[in-house]
C-alpha cells in the first residue's frame, strides 16, 4: 500500500525589485537538511549554492539566484525561513552606548523589509562626461571572494561584476562589448573621489534592514540599532 502524499501550504509575496507577485512554500525537511549540512561547512560558496537552490525549489522555479538581485534573495528566504522554522528569533546586540554589554532581542522576521536609500542611484557620474552603471549584486558574485581576500580587493571584484555600461557622452558601451582587461583597466583608473562615489552604490542599495530600540540594562541608555543583511537576522 502506497504511503499518502502529503499537502504543502503555498503562500504569496511581493518581489521587492519589480513588484511583481509570486507563490512559495516553506522548506521540506529535504531542503532543511541539504542548509544545515552547508551551514556546518562553514564555507561561503556552499552556503550560497544551498541558499540559491532552496530559494528556486520554493518559489516554484520563479528566483533564480544567478539572475535575481541579492536583495531579492535575501527576503525570499527569510520568508521562507519564517513560514517554515518560526517567524519570531532572537538576535544578539551590542549596546551603542557603551559598546561592551550585550543583550537578545526578539524580533519577527515578517517585519523586515527591504529598504532603500533615497539618494541612492545606478547611474555614477565619474566625470562631467562619462557615467558608470552599475547592476545589483547577485548571490553567484559572491562565490569568487574569498576571507582572505582585503575589504578593498573584495570591492574591486564586486565593481568589475557589477558593471552593466560605460557611457561616454551619447555613446553606450555595454557589457557585452567590453573585454575583461579594458573593464580591469578602466576600474584601476579611478582616484580616490571617484571610487568613493562608486562605493556609494553598494552602501546605499537596497537591502534587509530593520530598526530596533534597545536599553542597556547596566547604564538605562535607550538607543535605536540598525540591524542590516540576511546572517544579522538568522541569529
Amino acid at each position: 500500500m502506497a504511503l499518502p502524499k502529503l499537502k504543502t501550504s503555498e503562500y504569496t509575496l511581493i518581489l521587492p525589485s519589480t513588484g511583481e507577485e509570486i507563490k512559495y512554500r516553506p522548506f521540506l525537511v529535504k531542503e532543511q537538511k541539504i542548509l544545515m549540512i552547508a551551514q556546518e561547512s562553514e564555507e561561503e560558496k556552499q552556503i550560497s549554492d544551498a541558499i540559491g537552490r532552496l530559494v528556486l525549489n520554493c518559489t516554484f522555479n520563479a528566483l533564480d539566484a544567478n539572475t535575481a538581485p541579492m536583495f531579492d534573495i535575501e527576503y525570499v528566504f527569510l520568508q521562507l525561513r519564517a513560514k517554515s522554522a518560526g517567524a519570531k528569533v532572537k538576535i544578539n546586540i551590542l549596546c551603542p552606548d557603551d559598546e561592551k554589554t550585550r543583550i537578545d532581542v526578539e524580533i519577527n522576521l515578517e517585519e523586515i523589509n527591504v529598504q532603500r536609500s533615497v539618494e541612492h542611484t545606478q547611474e555614477i557620474d565619474i566625470t562631467k562626461d562619462i557615467k558608470l552603471k552599475l547592476r545589483y549584486p547577485m548571490l553567484k558574485d559572491l562565490r569568487g571572494l574569498s576571507n582572505d581576500f582585503s575589504d578593498f580587493e573584495k570591492a574591486m571584484i564586486m565593481i568589475y561584476e557589477c558593471t552593466e555600461n560605460v557611457i561616454n557622452g551619447e555613446e553606450i558601451i555595454h557589457r557585452i562589448d567590453m573585454t575583461q582587461d579594458e573593464i580591469t583597466e578602466f576600474i584601476d583608473s579611478f582616484n580616490t573621489e571617484q571610487f568613493e562615489e562608486v562605493m556609494k552604490f553598494f552602501e546605499t542599495m537596497p537591502k534587509l534592514r530593520h530598526v530596533v530600540d534597545i536599553t542597556n540594562p547596566k547604564t538605562k541608555v535607550k538607543s535605536e540599532v540598525l540591524l542590516e543583511g540576511l546572517e544579522t537576522f538568522l541569529g
